[in-house]
């Protein structure tokens, strides 16, 4: 069966993936910073869907974590989910350099890692696909987390015109609000965001596979968030940094 490794597996998104990919009959890899919670989520997809599953526990933000699933991938995937990922509940000015250097190594450096780590194989096999997890927040501006989603856009579609391979794919994911922990983790005050614009991590994930398979470079869930993203690009930078700053707070 084919295998799939996702990084940032046991919540959210990356939790979203693993239930429909071992649905699919994937074989799983799954990361996760969190050992003991990474076996749990191993067990529940064994006894649910009866797939083989394999856990690396690794820190993405440590050279040493990063690595060790770069050798992984290296060994061959047939899908590789870049899911991992935070935020910071505080503005640029207000985060300490440190935090914003660990984000850019979870979010960029790993991202450009593993995609190069994958797709040689991948090439050489004829087929195979890579899920970067983006952001809505990549067209706008808020800090070092849409910075770094940003490059997250612009380098995966960069990746998949270079590879130049029709059954080779390449996607940057850009979901908006999801109903997950990656807020509360944050610390980050959602009770603001008005209820429509929430999205389900399972249908999101669903979405992004078929986005894959119809070789989209840049998938962006949702009706609503597509126009919200298309409107940014009208609104002049000024003007959507001040939206963005105030929505951010």
């Amino acid at each position: 069966m084919p295998t799939a490794l996702i990084t940032g597996a046991t919540a959210g998104l990356g939790a979203a993936f693993a239930r429909r990919l071992a649905a699919d009959g994937f074989t799983l890899v799954l990361v996760s910073r969190d050992e003991l919670r990474l076996a749990e989520s191993a067990e529940d997809l064994k006894r649910r869907y009866g797939v083989t599953v394999e856990t690396l526990p690794a820190d993405l933000a440590t050279d040493k974590g990063l690595a060790a699933v770069e050798a992984r991938v290296g060994e061959g995937v047939d899908l590789l989910v870049n899911n991992a990922g935070f935020a910071h509940p505080g503005g640029f000015l207000e985060t300490p350099v440190e935090d914003e250097r660990r984000m850019l190594k979870v979010h960029c450096e790993a991202v450009l890692r593993l995609t190069l780590a994958a797709l040689p194989g991948m090439k050489s096999r004829g087929r195979g696909g890579v899920i970067n997890v983006a952001s809505v927040a990549a067209f706008f501006t808020r800090g070092t987390y849409s910075a770094s989603k940003a490059w997250v856009v612009n380098f995966s579609a960069s990746a998949a015109t270079e590879v130049g391979h029709p059954r080779v794919k390449v996607m940057a994911l850009c979901p908006g609000f999801v109903r997950t922990e990656f807020h509360d983790r944050a610390g980050m005050d959602t009770s603001a965001i008005p209820g429509f614009l929430w999205l389900k991590a399972d249908a999101v994930a669903d979405a992004a596979l078929r986005d894959l398979a119809r070789g989209k470079l840049v998938s962006v869930q949702d009706v609503r968030y597509k126009a919200i993203v298309a409107v940014g690009k009208l609104i002049p930078h000024n003007l959507t940094a001040l939206v963005s700053a105030k929505i951010g707070r």
